[in-house]
């Protein structure tokens, strides 16, 4: 993925010839050219599952 440019509160990725827009506050100080990778978050996946898994269990007692 690279960052393609900005456009107002946005900035246009380039992923594989498609484009996408996210907010520009989610990118901290990254510019445009610079290249990203979404990689998974353990801890904070496992975090959010137990506390669904927690509500679930709450819901159906």
């Amino acid at each position: 993925m690279i960052i393609d440019r900005f456009e107002g509160d946005y900035a246009i990725i380039e992923i594989d010839e498609e484009f996408i827009k996210i907010p520009k506050k989610y990118l901290g100080n990254l510019k445009e050219g610079d290249a990203l990778k979404i990689v998974k978050d353990e801890e904070e996946s496992n975090r959010r599952g137990k506390k669904i898994e927690n509500l679930m269990n709450e819901l159906f007692k």
